[in-house]
């Protein structure tokens, strides 16, 4: 594909996902994150043709210019979208599919020291929402949601939902339509979920054990009743038994 045609993918994305774009000029002029994939795709081309520190210059002057740092080194599908883009930092061996959507402030970043895969792999049709961090070499699974500041380290699989801190899958769905619609007010909270069943364990138990109680003391008034009985004495007392010496 020439680079006119990816040039026009890029432009309708930003119309498919940002229902703030009103024309192909206003686009091509003020979005950053546009710019930022332009520049990344010539910086890339450095990289792999051994001129790296032009590479990274390219890279450098972008990421003054944008705010959103992407190293020449890392590798970007089709139709990627970032919005806003303020803040999105995408490290050397990051590897992007196609039709993926990035908010602001997100990191894809790496841990290891090590000359290897430290960054993360991010499948077709992921959405990531305004700072989320995913650190490592983690894959994220085809179709999958990245909540707003989850903190993911654990790989996701296809179609799953991931919020918090350590990021926890919470959904885990077969193919959908709506990747790109996530509606946070409506996420449900993993610890929140995990207190609320301790919670209800622990009332469960306080029944149970209130119930032994109140059976414990049924049983200590009916020992205490028939202690009662043996120790009265006798109104027929037994006449007492002849002294031998009398005989």
């Amino acid at each position: 594909m020439g680079i006119l045609a990816r040039m026009r993918e890029d432009i309708q994305a930003a119309f498919d996902h940002d229902p703030a774009a009103r024309t192909t000029l206003e686009v091509i002029l003020t979005y950053p994150g546009l710019h930022a994939i332009w520049a990344h795709r010539f910086s890339h081309w450095l990289w792999n043709h051994r001129l790296k520190l032009l590479g990274r210059l390219v890279s450098e002057f972008s990421r003054w210019l944008t705010g959103i740092e992407i190293h020449p080194g890392a590798t970007i599908g089709r139709r990627l979208f970032i919005d806003h883009g303020m803040g999105v930092v995408i490290g050397e061996t990051t590897e992007i599919g196609d039709d993926v959507l990035i908010y602001q402030g997100v990191t894809l970043g790496g841990t290891s020291l090590k000359k290897e895969k430290r960054h993360p792999t991010i499948e077709d049709h992921v959405m990531i929402s305004a700072g989320a961090c995913v650190i490592g070499p983690v894959r994220i699974g085809r179709g999958s949601r990245i909540g707003a500041g989850a903190v993911v380290v654990l790989d996701a699989p296809p179609y799953s939902t991931v919020v918090g801190i350590p990021g926890k899958v919470i959904e885990g769905q077969s193919a959908r339509q709506d990747v790109l619609e996530l509606e946070h007010r409506k996420l449900p909270d993993p610890v929140a979920r995990a207190m609320n069943q301790l919670v209800d364990r622990i009332n469960r138990m306080n029944v149970r054990l209130a119930e032994i109680e109140e059976r414990q003391d049924c049983l200590e008034d009916k020992l205490a009743s028939a202690d009662g009985r043996l120790s009265e004495p006798s109104e027929h007392p037994e006449p007492p038994l002849p002294d031998p010496k009398e005989r």
